[in-house]
């Protein structure tokens, strides 16, 4: 074939496309016979145009995820390594007579600190990172601040989560694991 040529026949409807579909096909086939009848929907052109698009979308939206759920354990990691590290210092509050929910308290408390400190830098560079990004896209919406809100939110739980669940069901022992290392 040296040259093809390709035509398109668009027909619009009120009624739904599928129930006219057999129909607009045999008057098709009827008139011409040697043209190939391809019917489609304008619904599934459009799908069908978008396909990158929605996976780049997918795509973003999956190694976001990732990277949030690699920040929340290294924040874990790194909590639950500063409250192991104080282990010693626990125990001698805990044998001087210090109570649990001291303790516990301390250790939030501290762990709060932490990722206060991470939010100060965080979030500016947050909001800056999307008014940067929609300078490069347009038509990206960046009013809302929900995202970041829920992100620090997601954070401050995790270390919270880090730093009771690394205590947790050990204060008892603490005082002798304290005494052991010395």
């Amino acid at each position: 074939m040296v040259g093809s040529r390709v035509s398109q026949f668009v027909l619009r409807t009120n009624i739904d496309p599928a129930s006219v579909t057999g129909e607009v096909r045999r008057t098709v086939r009827a008139l011409l016979t040697t043209v190939p009848v391809k019917v489609t929907t304008l619904a599934d052109q459009v799908d069908a145009s978008i396909v990158p698009e929605r996976l780049i979308a997918t795509l973003s939206g999956l190694f976001g995820a990732l990277g949030s759920v690699l920040a929340a354990i290294g924040l874990y990691g790194l909590l639950a390594y500063t409250v192991a590290r104080r282990i010693n210092e626990i125990g001698i509050r805990m044998a001087l007579g210090a109570t649990p929910g001291s303790v516990t308290r301390m250790v939030l408390v501290d762990a709060l600190g932490m990722v206060a400190g991470g939010l100060v830098i965080g979030a500016p560079l947050a909001f800056w990172g999307k008014s940067f990004a929609a300078s490069l896209i347009q038509d990206l919406p960046v009013q809302s601040a929900i995202p970041i809100g829920f992100g620090a939110v997601a954070m401050v739980a995790v270390a919270l989560l880090a730093a009771y669940a690394r205590r947790g069901g050990r204060l008892a022992w603490i005082p002798m694991e304290a005494l052991r290392y010395e």
